[in-house]
C-alpha cells in the first residue's frame, strides 16, 4: 500500500464551491481526494464523486476522524458516519487530525480505535496528522510502525520541518504535505520567483515540485480549474540540485497553523 503522491485537498471549500473543485479535479485526472470530518464537507465530496461517475477503485479518498470523536465509543461509529456522507463502504485512509494532548482522550485508546476500524474494513489505511516526533513515536509503539501510512503536516518552503521529515523517511512514513504554498505567501517570494523563470514554470509549480521532489506527497486546493490544471504540471516540473539548495535558504519557520489546545510542541 502506498499514499499518493499527488492530490486535491478540500480544506475551506464547502457546498457548491468544493463541489466544482473536486469535480473540476477528477475532471482533470486528479484521483486522490482529501478530506476530514471537521471540514463539513465530505457529504458534498462524496456527491462530486459519485456524480463523476469514475470507478470508485480508480480514487483514493481520505479523511481525518475530529477531536471530539476520539474516545473509543465514538471513533468508529463517527467513521461510519464519514463514510456514509463519503457515499463508500471504505476509505483509503483514515487520519487523526490533531494530537489535542488537553483533549482527555490518550493516545493509546484512538490510535488502538483506528486500528479497530481497519480491522473492520472501514479503512484500507491509517495514519496520523500533525504529530510531532514524540508523538509519532508513541503512536508506533502502539499500533507498529508499518501500521502508519503518512503522517500529514504543514509543510512549505518557509517551513521546512527537517528534523520531523528526517525521523518520518527514517520509519518509512510518508510525509503528506498541506499549506505547501502557505496560504500563498511563497507566491511572491523573489527567488522562488527567479527559478520559476528559469523553468519557465509558475511559482506554485516551484514549490510543489520542491515538495514532491523531496519525496513528500503534496494536495494543493483551488477553486480554479486552471490552478487545479497548472498544480498538476507540477509533478513534470525537475528542479536541479542547485534550485533544491536555494529553496533550503528559505526555511524561516514560518508556520501558519498552530491551535494552541490541538498542536503538539513542535520538533
Amino acid at each position: 500500500m502506498s499514499i499518493p503522491s499527488f492530490g486535491v485537498g478540500t480544506f475551506r471549500l464547502k457546498g457548491q464551491t468544493v463541489i466544482d473543485s473536486v469535480r473540476n479535479a477528477l475532471d482533470l485526472g486528479y484521483r486522490a481526494i482529501d478530506t476530514a470530518q471537521i471540514y463539513d464537507n465530505e457529504a458534498a465530496v462524496g456527491q462530486a464523486i459519485a456524480e463523476s461517475g469514475i470507478p470508485r477503485d480508480e480514487l483514493f479518498i481520505t479523511t481525518k476522524i475530529w477531536v471530539s470523536n476520539y474516545a473509543h465509543d465514538r471513533l468508529i461509529p463517527s467513521l461510519r458516519e464519514s463514510l456514509a456522507k463519503l457515499r463508500t463502504e471504505q476509505v483509503d485512509l483514515t487520519l487523526i487530525h490533531w494530537p489535542a494532548p488537553g483533549n482527555g482522550v490518550a493516545l493509546p485508546e484512538y490510535m488502538g480505535a483506528l486500528a479497530e476500524a481497519r480491522a473492520l474494513g472501514l479503512t484500507r489505511q491509517i495514519g496520523v496528522s500533525n504529530f510531532n516526533i514524540a508523538l509519532t513515536r508513541q503512536a508506533i509503539a502502539e499500533v507498529g510502525r508499518e501500521a502508519i501510512a503518512t503522517n500529514q503536516i504543514e509543510l512549505s518552503p518557509y517551513l521546512q520541518c527537517s528534523q520531523l521529515t528526517a525521523f518520518l523517511k527514517s520509519q518509512g512514513i510518508t510525509v503528506t504535505s498541506y499549506m505547501t504554498l502557505a496560504y500563498g505567501k511563497v507566491l511572491q517570494d523573489p527567488l522562488l520567483a527567479e527559478i520559476a523563470h528559469k523553468h519557465q514554470a509558475t511559482v506554485a509549480q516551484v514549490a510543489l515540485a520542491w515538495a514532491l521532489q523531496l519525496g513528500h506527497a503534496v494536495i494543493p486546493s483551488s477553486t480554479r480549474r486552471e490552478n487545479l490544471a497548472s498544480n498538476l504540471l507540477a509533478q513534470q516540473l525537475q528542479l536541479d540540485a542547485e534550485d533544491m539548495a536555494r529553496i533550503a535558504t528559505l526555511e524561516r519557520n514560518g508556520r501558519e497553523v498552530d491551535p494552541e489546545e490541538l498542536a503538539p510542541v513542535w520538533d
